[in-house]
């Protein structure tokens, strides 16, 4: 059976939320994911991909970017085609990071957050980042590409108290096994 199973191939990864009261300064929460070379899966991230960035091969990118939760819908959208990542990658890391200018948050200040990560139409994980009030930032999805070069999802949720850029650095370590 092994043999025509195709694995995880193109995945998207949606976050919504609602604007801040009025007076407030806006919530802006961005998308992020890290690649992880073969060689080195929980080490440094090959690349980041964030907002105004998208990956070298453009197999990571950014449909839709919210500074403020304002949009209609899903206010970032995320895409990872794991098919047509090179074979030198081996993990895909993705995360949530709470931008801290101009107002520090966590999300528990964060008025209704919302993520869904799905393949085609089937959803395989949703959340309302109830576990990590206390987090600006943290890890919402890792894929792994197995010997047989088919990707596989492990969900879940892991909260950081770090600025973003320390995230993005940290992040991959955060599932190591």
């Amino acid at each position: 059976m092994n043999a025509i199973n195709k694995g995880i191939r193109k995945v998207e990864i949606s976050l919504k939320w609602d604007p801040s009261p009025s007076g407030q300064p806006p919530t802006d929460l961005d998308l992020v994911a890290a690649t992880y070379l073969a060689s080195d899966p929980y080490g440094d991230p090959a690349y980041v991909v964030h907002f105004d960035s998208r990956s070298p091969d453009g197999t990571i990118y950014l449909n839709r970017d919210s500074k403020d939760g304002k949009g209609f819908g899903w206010d970032e959208v995320l895409t990872v085609e794991l098919d047509r990542l090179d074979s030198r990658y081996a993990r895909v890391m993705v995360g949530v990071v709470i931008q801290q200018n101009p107002a520090q948050r966590t999300f528990v200040s964060v008025i209704n957050p919302a993520l869904r990560i799905r393949e085609g139409y089937t959803v395989m994980a949703e959340d309302d980042f109830g576990a990590v009030l206390g987090a600006t930032a943290t890890t919402v999805a890792e894929f792994v590409r197995d010997g047989s070069s088919t990707w596989d999802f492990h969900p879940g949720i892991h909260g950081f108290e770090d600025d973003p850029e320390t995230f993005t650095a940290t992040m991959g370590s955060a599932r190591q096994t």
